[in-house]
C-alpha cells in the first residue's frame, strides 16, 4: 500500500470551550481532508485534546476537580462540535490515553540515549497560561506590554532535564533552506529562521513543581514538559512505537496545521525532537492567523468570544464553514462580525449556490416532469462554454488547494456558479418552452443538471451539508463521498430520467 495523507490540526487545551480559533483550523484541516479524499487518496485525519500540564492542573483545582475529570467533562464540548460541523477525522487522541504516555516515553528514552537529554536546574520565568518557557528577548516583549495586557508569570528555580536545542541550530537552518516548503506562509519561515537564527538555549523539558504529566522515565519525581508531551500526539496516533508497518504508511505528516501562537513550537522544537530521535520530519507546518471580533481582540473580559454553537445553531454548519474559508486568505489574520457573515450568506451563497440550485431543478420539475432530459439537441457555443467552464473550476480548485488557499478556491467554484446563472438568463428556458423548442429545451436542463453535478462535488469539501442535499435532489444514488475530482472534468455524468426534487430553499436569505 502507498503513503497516506495525514493532516492534522493542533490538540487542544482542555481549560476553556472550543471557540471560533479552535473551529476554523479543525474547519480547514477536514476540508483538505475531503479535498484529498475527492483526489482519490487514503487520508488520516488527527484532532484531539492536550490534557496535561500546569494549567489544566491549576482550572482542576479551581473548579474543585480532578484534572482527569475535568479533561472528561470537557472532551464533550470539543467531539460534539465537531459532530455538528461534519468534521471527518480518523482519530482522535487524548494525551491521557495509555497509548499515547507509552510514545512520550519511549520517544524520550530514545532521545536521551543519544545524549540529548541531560539533568540539570532551570531558574526563570514560565509563563503558565502558555505552557512556556520565557526567553530574554520575550521578557522584554512582556515588560513593554501595558501591566493590564501581561501574562501571569511563574518564577522557577527546580532541578530539570534538558533537551540539548542548542545542538540543532545549523541542522534546522540547514533543513529550512533545503525544504523551503516546509513552513508556510512564507513569512513566516522567515519570522522562524531569523528566531533560530538568533542562537538556541537548551530547552528545559521536564518540572517538578506539579504533578499532572507523564513521569520521566527512570525519575517520576520529575513529568515531562507539556510540549514535549503534546508534539508525540502526531506519532502516537499513526502507531508509534508499537506498529511499524502501520506508522511507516501514514507518517511523516504531510501538513500540520496550527495557529501562529505555536509555529515556534512546530517548526523549532517538533522537528530538533525529531532529528534526535531518528524519525523523518513532518512536510509541513501551515500557521493560520487569529481572528479579532468587530475589529477587537477576542477576550472573555469584553464578552465577544465568538461561540460556533451558537452561530451553527442560527445560521447552519454550511454558512459557518463557507465564511470561515472564504472570507480571509488562509495565513492572515481576520475579523469575524455577523454584518460580513450575513453578507456572505445572502450575497454567494443565498444568491449564487441557492439562486441556481431552485431555479434549476425548479424548471426540471416543470418542463421535464422532473426528470433530468435526454439532450437531444446538438451543443452550441453556449453550452460549450460551461462545459469549458467546469473543467477551468476544477483546474483553479486543484491549484488553490495546493496552495492552501481556500479563498482562492472558492472564488474559482463561484466564478463557475456565475457563469451558469448567466447561462441560466442566456438560454431562457422559459421562452424554450413557450417556443415550442422542445429538444433544445432538453439541452439547457440537462447542461444545468450536469453543471450542478460538477459544482456540489467541488463544493463538498467546503459546504459538505449543502452539496449532499443537492446531490440528494438531482435523483443521485451513488455516494457523494465517493465522487472523485476526476469525475468533475468528465462531462456527461448525469444520467437521463434521474428524478429531481426542487425542495426548499438551500440558504434562506437573512
Amino acid at each position: 500500500m502507498g503513503k497516506t495523507f495525514y493532516v492534522t490540526t493542533p490538540i487542544y487545551y482542555v481549560n476553556d470551550v472550543p471557540h471560533i480559533g479552535h473551529a476554523y483550523t479543525t474547519v480547514a484541516a477536514d476540508t483538505i481532508a475531503r479535498y484529498r479524499r475527492l483526489m482519490g487518496d487514503r487520508v488520516y485525519f488527527l484532532t484531539g485534546t492536550d490534557e496535561h500540564g500546569q494549567k489544566i492542573e491549576r482550572a482542576a483545582e479551581s473548579a474543585g476537580e480532578t484534572p482527569i475529570e475535568l479533561a472528561d467533562r470537557v472532551v464533550v464540548r470539543f467531539q460534539k462540535l465537531w459532530e455538528l460541523l461534519g468534521i471527518t477525522n480518523s482519530d482522535f487522541i487524548r494525551t491521557t490515553q495509555q497509548r499515547h504516555k507509552a510514545s512520550v516515553s519511549e520517544i524520550f528514552r530514545r532521545i536521551e540515549a543519544r545524549g540529548d537529554i541531560y539533568l540539570g536546574e532551570y531558574e526563570g520565568w514560565y509563563n503558565v497560561r502558555e505552557e512556556a518557557f520565557v526567553t530574554d528577548s520575550q521578557m522584554e516583549e512582556i515588560m513593554a506590554m501595558p501591566e493590564s495586557a501581561r501574562p501571569t508569570l511563574d518564577r522557577v528555580k527546580e532541578e530539570s532535564y534538558f533537551f540539548r536545542l542548542s545542538k540543532f541550530q545549523e541542522p534546522l537552518l540547514e533543513y529550512y533552506e533545503k525544504n523551503p516548503g516546509f513552513i508556510e506562509p512564507s513569512y513566516r519561515r522567515n519570522e522562524v529562521m531569523r528566531f533560530v537564527e538568533g542562537g538556541l538555549k537548551d530547552l528545559s523539558v521536564s518540572r517538578t513543581t506539579f504533578s499532572w504529566g507523564i513521569p520521566v522515565p527512570g525519575n517520576p519525581k520529575h513529568v515531562i514538559y507539556v510540549w514535549f508531551d503534546a508534539l508525540t500526539n502526531y506519532l502516537t496516533a499513526p502507531g508509534f512505537p508499537d506498529d511499524e508497518a502501520r506508522l511507516g504508511e501514514i507518517w511523516p505528516a504531510d501538513i500540520h496545521l496550527v495557529g501562529k501562537d505555536i509555529l515556534r513550537f512546530h517548526a523549532v522544537y517538533w522537528p530538533a525532537f525529531l532529528m534526535s530521535a531518528g524519525i523523518p520530519l513532518p512536510k509541513k507546518v501551515f500557521a493560520h492567523g487569529w481572528w479579532t471580533v468587530d475589529g477587537e481582540k477576542m477576550s472573555k473580559s469584553l464578552g465577544n468570544v465568538v461561540d460556533p454553537y451558537k452561530i451553527v445553531d442560527e445560521f447552519g454548519a454550511d454558512a459557518f464553514r463557507y465564511f470561515l474559508l472564504r472570507e480571509i486568505p488562509f495565513g492572515q489574520d481576520g475579523d469575524f462580525s455577523r454584518d460580513a457573515l450575513i453578507r456572505r450568506i445572502n450575497g454567494e451563497l443565498a444568491n449564487g449556490l441557492g439562486n441556481l440550485v431552485s431555479r434549476t431543478l425548479g424548471m426540471i420539475e416543470r418542463y421535464s416532469a422532473g426528470k433530468v432530459p435526454v439532450p437531444a439537441a446538438p451543443y452550441t457555443d453556449e453550452d460549450e462554454t460551461v462545459k469549458r467552464g467546469a473543467v477551468e473550476a476544477a483546474k483553479a480548485l486543484e491549484t488553490a488547494m495546493q496552495e492552501v488557499a481556500f479563498h482562492k478556491a472558492l472564488f474559482a467554484i463561484w466564478d463557475y456558479i456565475a457563469l451558469v446563472n448567466r447561462y441560466v438568463d442566456d438560454t431562457a428556458p422559459w421562452t424554450l418552452k413557450k417556443e415550442g423548442r422542445a429538444e433544445r429545451l432538453d439541452t439547457v436542463l440537462y447542461v444545468l443538471a450536469e453543471s450542478l453535478r460538477i459544482i456540489v462535488t467541488m463544493t463538498y469539501p467546503f459546504i459538505p451539508y449543502s452539496s449532499e442535499q443537492v446531490w440528494l435532489r438531482l435523483g443521485r444514488r451513488d455516494e457523494l463521498s465517493a465522487q472523485l475530482l476526476k469525475d468533475v472534468r468528465q462531462w456527461g455524468l448525469s444520467e437521463p430520467g434521474a428524478l429531481v426534487t426542487k425542495g426548499e430553499s438551500l440558504f434562506p436569505r437573512v
